[in-house]
């Protein structure tokens, strides 16, 4: 099992950044897929990014391509989402998330950080 918990969300004006962080416990934190989701007031839950356990290799959201990064340092078990030109529309909750593996559904989940963007 791992345990996940969030940080670094706040309020931040449009245009800004922040840097999420989510520290997992374990000791196998190097062989999990991480994930960043959010879920807006009103709205379902949706996927940001994520992280490969295997290459490192990255996907994301259409809507935060070219924006958001989503790295991990495996020494630290922790994984970030550094996030630049915010915009209102970021406004959520932001969870991190992990998956046993690629072919397995995202299992653990923390308990999530807010982010407000001001316009």
């Amino acid at each position: 099992q791992v345990q996940l918990v969030e940080s670094g969300g706040g309020l931040v004006q449009a245009g800004g950044s922040l840097r999420l962080s989510c520290a997992a416990s374990g000791r196998t934190f190097s062989s999990y897929e991480m994930g960043w989701f959010r879920q807006a007031p009103g709205k379902e839950r949706e996927f940001v990014a994520a992280i490969r356990a295997s290459d490192g290799r990255t996907d994301y959201a259409d809507s935060v391509k070219g924006r958001f990064t989503i790295s991990r340092d495996n020494a630290k078990n922790t994984v970030y989402l550094q996030m630049n030109s915010l915009k209102p529309e970021d406004t959520a909750v932001y969870y991190c998330a992990a998956a046993e593996s690629i072919t397995r559904p995202y299992t653990y989940w923390g308990q999530g950080t807010q982010v407000t963007v001001s316009s």
